[in-house]
């Protein structure tokens, strides 16, 4: 597939998505390039600014597998991977997959349930598979996960342990729309009318073609040290108690090149890697007890700070 049209379908992506997401053009050009970039999405933000309907548009604009799971605090790991039974009538043990295994797959309250429950994420979201009883089964290719969660309601909910956001490429908030946007809204159908009547835009194996191509992107050694100067920046900030991690880096390189093929080009430019910088790394940092700024908004504080005083590459 050629890099016109991998932009071509991306372009057709993005346009399908904002039909039932008004407003909000440059966060869903981000869900596309995690989606691009073989990775998962975080969506954290207030209820009923469309996290879940994101997600769904997502999955219906491709023609794939979906699951939506509904985490709750009694869930449990095996609700979510599946769990080996005994046949009867055969007399040897099944595995029974779980809703895990889909090609898309929508987490919704993932910070809802156990951490015992979460942990069962780590590595299907890491590696692709999913091991049981000591057997090891691939999850479909390609596979992406998308959690939502509620930032403001902390009664009955577990907060993800730092192995668990560093798993998420992106972290987005979607934010309230504009006031013609939020008009339009309230005028237009319903959003499940919407959705039901979305169509896919690609197909799977199309997907995974334009994922190879968009890791054959040319990215210069410069823009490639330019990456590791904002990470160990974040490691030797005063504000930063945790750093970024080496999978943070290469996570913004393959975002990075994601949305230049969004963007029509087969290269990357520094203004990528600076755009993308907090949604990929925001999330993964820890503020030290003396810091003074929101403690909401400090991982995307930080990271303006640091790409300030970081040269860019000319």
């Amino acid at each position: 597939m050629e890099y016109s049209e991998v932009y071509e379908k991306a372009d057709g992506l993005r346009k399908n998505l904002e039909k039932v997401i008004r407003g909000k053009s440059g966060k869903i050009e981000l869900a596309v390039a995690a989606l691009l970039a073989r990775g998962h999405l975080l969506i954290e933000d207030v209820p009923g600014v469309g996290k879940t309907t994101l997600a769904h548009a997502m999955a219906r604009s491709v023609n794939c597998s979906f699951q939506r799971i509904q985490f709750t605090s009694d869930m449990l790991p095996s609700d979510v991977i599946g769990v080996t039974v005994y046949n009867l009538d055969r007399r040897i043990f099944e595995f029974k997959p779980g809703p895990i295994f889909a090609n898309i797959v929508l987490a919704d309250e993932i910070n809802r349930t156990t951490p015992r429950t979460q942990s069962a994420l780590l590595e299907a979201m890491n590696d692709r598979q999913i091991s049981v009883d000591g057997v090891t089964y691939p999850l479909p290719v390609p596979f992406m996960l998308i959690a939502t969660q509620n930032p403001l309601e902390y009664a009955g909910t577990f907060p993800l342990p730092e192995s668990q956001l560093d798993r998420f490429t992106m972290s987005l908030k979607i934010g309230y729309p504009l006031a013609s946007d939020e008009r339009e809204i309230i005028r237009s159908a319903s959003s499940s009318s919407a959705l039901s009547s979305l169509n896919a835009v690609i197909t799977a194996d199309e997907l995974g073609a334009m994922q190879e191509r968009v890791g054959q992107v040319r990215v210069s050694d410069d823009l490639v040290d330019y990456i590791l100067a904002i990470a160990n920046a974040t490691r030797n900030h005063k504000g930063i108690r945790l750093g970024v991690s080496p999978r943070a880096t290469s996570t913004l390189y393959a975002a990075a090149q994601a949305i230049a093929v969004i963007n029509g080009r087969d290269y990357l430019l520094p203004d990528d890697i600076k755009r993308l910088a907090a949604p990929v790394f925001g999330h993964r940092l820890i503020a030290a007890e003396n810091y003074s700024g929101d403690v909401a908004q400090a991982g995307a504080s930080l990271i303006e700070d640091i790409l300030s005083t970081t040269p860019v590459p000319v």
